[in-house]
């Protein structure tokens, strides 16, 4: 059960991501690095699907206190 594919909603790797480089900015291996570790080992982003989520993030110009502030408006008013 320790190697069970654990698959993350839609959205989560994002939002993951985005929370890791606010903190510092990193290249794409300490990002999964650092997932890897905070996660005790349960999240391991293979780089099929982290670089293309960074490259995705980059074009979209998103930041996390731009996404994480839209996020708080839905969730005060919601």
């Amino acid at each position: 059960m320790a190697n069970e594919r654990i698959d993350l909603p839609q959205g989560t790797l994002d939002l993951l991501i985005l929370k890791i480089l606010a903190l510092e900015p990193q290249h794409g291996w300490a990002v999964s690095e650092r997932m890897q570790q905070v996660s005790s080992d349960v999240l391991r982003i293979p780089q099929g699907s982290l670089y293309p989520a960074l490259h995705r993030l980059e074009r979209r110009g998103w930041t996390w206190r731009k996404l994480s502030a839209a996020i708080g408006q839905i969730l005060e008013t919601a």
